[in-house]
């Protein structure tokens, strides 16, 4: 819409006549006006390609109706003004301001390039790209760590079933203090330690199915380059300034913190201190001199960006999120280095090795790194789907994060989906406490399959979810062993069906006469929708009560109908064919219930489809539907084997 005002501006509101390369503009009191076609297409082309655009196209064209010329002096002297001012600004070591246009800024432009047109050109793309926060190697891996991987793994499986081509990355987080600390107290050079750290985040992926396309280490040499480039394209924009910082710094969380993000205790010898009010860690009063970036000039964009309530979920994250950047109280021009001697085991600055450069700029440059950046190969998946984050790095990922980008004349992530944290039967995990949960040692109790599907079951992504083993035992025996497995085993077990046929859905759809049969058709009609709609609003809590609500009416039904009574009656063809509609609703719920839980649990889903004889190319969400509406119904299959033990009972402790 905005392209289209300003262009019948330029052509209906100046009538125009070219004379020798130059453009003659008469304007509505007869004035003839000289200007260079050339300059002026080229500030159109760098308008049209703004993000604020639409904001600003009504001031524009009615500034052009009354003289090119003048627009384009305009521009012109604000872009003499902000390059004088830049200088006063960088020796003053203050913040630059814009004035009039603020996105016309050349240098130290304040948007982002071509934001308003991904509403929405790129989400009809077949692309997804999707990540995990990379984990801090400070110590092994807990289930805080799982289920930010296995809930991002969920989100990507789930997008492949669409048919959607998926990217997704994970990876270690592997500079700072905390890491050198816990190095020296592992005895350990740092690097060595990190790889010994990183290989177990490694471990937990592989033996929980988290099917990653990249793991990134930020100790890499790619990603070194990928910062560096990164940092170079900032500096240049004019988003970098000297400057000197006096503040609370906090030593654990390796940031400084405002004065709303501290709170004061007494400590044990009675002394009243301040500490983070998010990690409740100490902070120090620190002053030094650091290299800044420009984050009090983004609060507006930051405004934008967070206009489309997508952007951030839960609802409940996004409105904390939005309150932060309204109040502006960390907008704060942000130091993006640290003096080298006091982290030393940090990247150096490009531009002065006596610094180091912001752990959390270099972590938060990773998600471009595992593209492929600087190289152009990273454009075809940009800008990310879907980051996944802990509600602790909410500010980084939703403050910093987009504004970095935003600098760099990059898009934002599209979707923040930030989770709140595990408790231990209702406490914090904590190491003093000692009742931080290994998921290594988790698994050797209720099995890789039984934790991750307990986790992606139990959380809620606004709350914090309670890890309890009376309850990971209760609801993995009454719905993995219990509902679903003994559905499959009631009708594939060889008293029932020694054959081991499974009946043709679309031909006994309608044989069975009941009301529980009536309810388990009209739960396997709806089931695909409701699971798809939770997927969507990532409440995968809701998908498993759907498929579950589904499996306890066919199990109803089977209940009801007892296929171990008709298979005794087999000179009588009508229970016969009333047999074998019971095996074959049973057996349609368990794949489509199979089908919809593979995001969750891909490994045990994967062996049920198998057990059923299930195609490769038959595991699309669209097979999702019932078969018998399917046009390419299948015939009488044969499943693979009798008494499959689908899920192993836990006994209780």
């Amino acid at each position: 819409m905005a392209s289209v005002l300003l262009r019948n501006a330029t052509r209906v509101g100046l009538s125009r006549r070219l004379r020798g390369g130059r453009v003659t503009a008469w304007t509505s009191d007869e004035r003839c006006i000289m200007t260079s076609r050339a300059r002026l297409e080229k500030v159109l082309e760098e308008l049209q390609r703004n993000p604020y655009y639409d904001k600003y196209a009504g001031k524009i064209a009615k500034l052009q109706h009354t003289s090119p010329d003048e627009f384009l002096q305009r521009v012109e002297q604000q872009e003499k003004k902000v390059r004088e001012k830049q200088v006063r600004h960088v020796i003053a070591n203050q913040p630059l301001k814009s004035t009039i246009f603020p996105f016309l800024l050349k240098n130290v432009r304040s948007s982002w390039s071509q934001t308003i047109k991904r509403q929405y050109a790129k989400d009809s793309s077949q692309n997804k790209y999707i990540t995990t926060p990379i984990f801090y190697v400070n110590a092994g891996p807990h289930i805080g760590h799982l289920y930010s991987a296995v809930l991002a793994d969920a989100v990507a499986r789930y997008n492949s079933m669409l048919g959607h081509k998926t990217f997704f990355a994970t990876g270690t987080d592997e500079h700072g203090n905390k890491i050198r600390a816990a190095a020296a107290a592992a005895g350990l050079p740092n690097l060595e330690y990190c790889t010994g750290i990183s290989q177990q985040f490694k471990e937990m992926c592989d033996r929980f199915e988290v099917d990653y396309s990249r793991f990134i280490r930020t100790t890499e040499k790619q990603h070194c380059d990928a910062v560096y480039h990164f940092w170079e394209q900032l500096d240049e924009r004019g988003h970098i300034y000297l400057g000197k910082y006096s503040g609370w710094y906090c030593v654990s969380d390796e940031a400084f913190l405002s004065d709303t993000e501290l709170v004061e205790q007494t400590d044990s010898t009675g002394k009243v201190v301040k500490v983070s009010a998010e990690s409740g860690n100490p902070v120090e009063w620190t002053e030094e001199e650091n290299y800044k970036f420009r984050l009090s000039a983004f609060q507006d964009d930051l405004k934008y960006w967070l206009k489309d309530e997508n952007t951030v979920r839960p609802a409940l994250y996004h409105k904390t999120l939005s309150q932060w950047v309204e109040e502006g109280a960390c907008l704060q021009d942000l130091s993006i280095t640290r003096i080298r001697n006091k982290v030393p085991w940090a990247m150096p600055s490009p531009c002065n090795e006596s610094h180091s450069i912001y752990v959390w700029l270099d972590a938060l440059v990773n998600y471009l790194t595992v593209l492929g950046y600087p190289n152009e190969s990273y454009k075809e998946l940009w800008p990310p789907t879907i980051q996944i984050i802990g509600k602790d790095i909410l500010k980084f990922h939703g403050i910093y994060w987009p504004a970095f980008l935003m600098a760099a004349g990059l898009e934002p992530p599209k979707t923040l989906l930030c989770h709140a944290h595990w408790t231990v039967d209702h406490k914090k995990m904590s190491k003093s406490r000692g009742n931080v949960i290994s998921p290594f040692e988790a698994a050797n109790e209720y099995s890789e399959d039984g934790l991750r599907y307990f986790i992606l079951r139990e959380a809620v992504p606004q709350n914090d979810a309670n890890y309890s083993s009376t309850k990971i035992v209760n609801i993995l025996n009454s719905e993995l062993a219990d509902t679903l497995g003994n559905l499959v085993s009631r009708c594939a077990g060889k008293a029932v069906n020694p054959s081991k046929e499974f009946p043709d859905p679309a031909r006994y759809w309608n044989v069975l006469r009941s009301q529980v049969a009536d309810e388990t058709r009209e739960a396997l009609k709806s089931v695909g929708e409701k699971a798809r709609e939770s997927y969507e609003e990532y409440n995968l809590h809701h998908v498993v009560d759907a498929v579950m609500s589904m499996l306890h009416s066919a199990n109803k039904m089977v209940a009801y109908h007892e296929p171990w009574q008709l298979r005794k009656r087999v000179d009588d063809a009508d229970s016969i064919e009333e047999l074998k509609a019971v095996i074959s609703l049973a057996l349609e719920s368990s794949r489509i219930g199979a089908l919809i839980l593979y995001p969750i649990v891909p490994r045990l889903s994967s062996g049920l489809l198998d057990f059923l004889n299930i195609p490769k190319e038959s595991r699309t969400w669209a097979d999702t539907a019932p078969e018998f509406f399917s046009s390419n119904s299948t015939k009488d299959r044969r499943i693979e084997r009798n008494n499959l033990i689908l899920f192993k009972k836990i006994r209780s402790q």
